[in-house]
């Protein structure tokens, strides 16, 4: 049995605002990454990049083939949160739903048999949950969006 993540979202927001927020270096940059390319066609490349992301403030790349691109309906690309040559394949569906978009993001292509495959799947399993949050809000509430990499902690203050 190989895991599977699955998440879904409702955004009030077109599929096609949702889709150009996902399959567009510029629209990723606006929520999720710093840095990314996007060449949105089968066969083309994903490149992800994240600097001072989150609360750890981690840097990271990763990236591969974009397998689908239909836009509006769907998005779907490899990378290697395992490492490399240990792929997985992360699709977003897009259906219209009330006045906004249904958003599905599955990723599948895990290994359960390899420590390191697993230990992916289950940061995945959390990170997607979180990345889906992050694109609600930047679609549903730009101006209280706050983005990933723009997040510092609080300097300590010595106590007297």
């Amino acid at each position: 049995m190989h895991p599977v993540v699955e998440h879904s979202t409702y955004i009030a927001a077109s599929p096609t605002d949702v889709y150009d927020a996902l399959a567009t270096g510029q629209g990723l940059d606006g929520w999720f990454t710093s840095g990314a390319e996007v060449d949105a066609r089968e066969g083309g490349k994903i490149r992800l990049r994240w600097r001072n992301f989150g609360v750890d403030g981690i840097d990271a790349e990763d990236g591969g083939p974009v397998l689908e691109a239909e836009p509006g309906r769907v998005f779907s690309f490899q990378w290697f949160p395992a490492g490399e040559g240990s792929a997985s394949t992360v699709r977003f569906v897009l259906q219209p739903f009330a006045d906004g978009t249904r958003v599905d993001v599955t990723e599948s292509g895990f290994d359960a048999a390899a420590e390191k495959s697993l230990e992916a799947a289950m940061m995945c399993a959390v990170g997607w949950g979180e990345a889906l949050t992050l694109l609600k809000y930047h679609l549903e509430a730009p101006a209280a969006f706050r983005h990933p990499c723009a997040w510092k902690p609080k300097p300590e203050t010595a106590s007297a």
